[in-house]
């Protein structure tokens, strides 16, 4: 189906629910009050189908038995780049309040509106982001915006051994890698680094509650791994940059099992609640003649990540862009169990405020909602409450099972019934101009706090 632009901008609301633009964020239940720490884990372009637990050929024990043990959500929401998804996470809004749509760089998040990192620290939480930004450049960086602590890199990508970035730009010679905000040469692999920063935090801060945000390179290109880890795939019968990929995981996972042991040795396991999320879905290939200083032309990453059985890839707005492995663990707190119920990685700033006892309605959180009560009660139904999308191509809505895209060029509608249809294979938006048009009024007042 075609709409016409008068009819995309001039939708008429009757007898419809305005979303607010200020003030409390709906929860569904009372969270219990307490400070646990509370870790981050975000992996970058993880697919859907890059963890055993989906039935990978990818070796990821740890993960693995995380997953079995927390409760796994099967239809966890991010958005389908990197900075996007990253500044939902911290702010709880929809990235393009901000006019993000894409990776970008310079001021991301508005300085001085609140962030997950601050509202923790704010309330007596030591906060340190180990990893990648990407959330804004050079002023914009992490101690700004709540992190006591910083270490990892500024950019979007890396090379895992030299750590500078793919290119120089206007504010620096390629130079991305720092500790509190300050460029630092270290060498070292990046997982293997980021790990050890890691483990610093947990042993430092055995007394205090911390929130730890984990944000690793891999499984990202360009990608480099140390014979250990390649040697696990050496017998399977997988593309090379395939093999490659996976090692980088499997490097990661066993990272992951390292920051559970040091837990275990400081006795924070079970006061510790971890979650973990791709930033987007996995992607397709990459190669570069020229970036990293060439490096990588004759390495080409043409088989990457795997999002089977869903559409799509990384930077698209079908599921298999946006809907990645993810799942929440606390020991004794929360019980192993499923979530089919759609929810956003905006969800997880008033939850984890709710979990720790703090309201939510100073913060002029516009989209998000706590999930607490789901996590503890495993709620399977999808619910009414619409979820919104804004890239540079298109826009999507999700609303129960029905989800619409809009190409913003060319105005083309797409509708899917998720249920029936989670691999969007048949566009029923002809079929269907009664739900197209009620989509479309959800779609316009999503736009209206843009």
């Amino acid at each position: 189906m075609r709409i016409n632009n008068a009819r995309l901008t001039g939708i008429i609301f009757v007898g419809m629910v305005v979303f607010p633009i200020l003030g409390a964020v709906k929860s569904y239940g009372q969270a219990p009050v307490n400070q646990p720490n509370i870790i981050v884990i975000i992996p970058d372009d993880m697919g859907w189908s890059d963890v055993g637990y989906h039935g990978s050929d990818i070796k990821t024990p740890h993960i693995d038995q995380l997953a079995a043990s927390g409760v796994r959500m099967n239809q966890h929401y991010v958005m389908p780049t990197c900075t996007p998804t990253r500044v939902s996470l911290m702010t709880g809004k929809y990235p393009s309040r901000y006019g993000i749509m894409g990776p970008a760089y310079g001021e991301v998040i508005d300085l001085g509106d609140p962030t997950l990192a601050t509202v923790l620290q704010e309330n007596g939480y030591f906060t340190a982001i180990a990893g990648k930004w990407h959330m804004g450049s050079p002023p914009y960086t992490p101690l700004k915006y709540g992190f006591q602590s910083s270490y990892g890199y500024f950019d979007g990508q890396i090379d895992p051994y030299t750590h500078e970035y793919k290119k120089e730009t206007a504010l620096t010679d390629r130079r991305s890698w720092h500790r509190n905000d300050a460029y630092l040469d270290e060498e070292g692999h990046v997982t293997d680094l980021l790990t050890t920063e890691a483990i610093r935090i947990i042993e430092e801060k055995s007394e205090t509650p911390f929130f730890l945000y984990l944000a690793h390179h891999v499984p990202h290109y360009p990608l480099d791994e140390p014979d250990e880890w390649l040697n696990r795939y050496s017998d399977k019968d997988m593309f090379s940059p395939r093999k490659l990929f996976a090692a980088s995981v499997t490097h990661m996972d066993d990272a992951i099992g390292k920051i559970i042991d040091a837990l275990e040795r400081t006795g924070q396991r079970r006061n510790t609640l971890i979650l973990f999320t791709s930033d987007n879905g996995g992607q397709h290939s990459w190669h570069s003649d020229t970036e990293y200083r060439g490096k990588y032309a004759s390495k080409p990453h043409d088989v990457l990540g795997n999002n089977y059985p869903l559409r799509g890839w990384k930077g698209d707005l079908y599921e298999g862009g946006i809907r990645v492995p993810a799942f929440v663990n606390w020991p004794g707190r929360l019980q192993p169990g499923i979530i089919d119920a759609p929810v956003h990685i905006s969800d997880w700033f008033p939850t984890f405020c709710e979990l720790i006892g703090i309201e939510t309605t100073a913060y002029q959180i516009l989209d998000s909602q706590s999930i607490w009560p789901l996590l503890v009660n495993h709620e399977q139904s999808p619910g009414k409450r619409p979820i919104y999308w804004k890239i540079k191509s298109h826009y999507a809505i999700r609303e129960g099972n029905w989800k619409l895209l809009i190409n913003r060029n060319s105005n083309e509608v797409e509708l899917y019934d998720l249920k029936h249809d989670f691999r969007e294979t048949r566009n029923l938006s002809d079929a269907n101009p009664e739900k197209v048009a009620h989509m479309l009024e959800l779609l316009e007042a999503f736009k209206e706090g843009d």
